[in-house]
């Protein structure tokens, strides 16, 4: 990967980072976006697949992401995401950053940094009993990720998870899925 191409990645993820910290609270009559009521950061670590997401600049040709949470001595969390170039599908692209709990008590709020001082909303919205499956947004709506520990989810409980979706604002038919269906496709 030339130098260009690592620049141009790298801004176009701080690019939406600084939007998606910028966004100002709903404006569309929507109810408040509900994170899930407490979640145990321990059993949250690990890696999760994308299964499902919101079109979004930074991840640009960047399919079938996956993430890795791990929970620092000092509380935060590390981040490290990372998927296989689209236009080059054999090389890697990761991003790294740190999390910190911005709601102590449910721990479903936080707050994601990868260039500082720059940070964007990090919101567990729903999560299964087992934490096989969890599904992050942002307040705004304009972000959601649909995640589970393995790189398939069945159609039975990605169904049941949009139509919770729907409840909460979302717009199912805006998400692609990882093997790239559904969606209006990326912006």
């Amino acid at each position: 990967m030339t130098t260009v191409k690592i620049i141009r990645y790298l801004l176009i993820i701080f690019a939406g980072l600084f939007m998606a910290a910028c966004v100002p609270g709903d404006d569309f009559g929507r109810a408040t976006l509900d994170t899930v009521e407490r979640v145990d950061l321990e059993r949250y670590m690990g890696k999760w697949y994308e299964i499902a997401r919101y079109p979004n600049r930074f991840q640009r040709d960047c399919p079938a992401s996956k993430a890795t949470y791990t929970l620092l001595p000092n509380g935060k969390v590390e981040v490290l995401n990372e998927c296989y170039d689209r236009e080059y599908q054999h090389v890697l692209r990761s991003v790294k950053g740190t999390a910190r709990v911005v709601d102590p008590e449910s721990k479903a709020k936080l707050k994601v940094t990868f260039f500082w001082p720059f940070s964007g909303d990090y919101w567990i919205i729903d999560l299964g009993d087992d934490y096989e499956y969890a599904v992050v947004g942002h307040p705004d709506r304009k972000y959601l990720w649909i995640l589970s520990r393995s790189p398939e989810m069945s159609q039975q409980l990605y169904d049941r998870i949009t139509e919770r979706l729907q409840i909460k604002g979302y717009d199912p038919d805006r998400l692609i899925r990882r093997n790239g269906s559904g969606g209006s496709g990326e912006s």
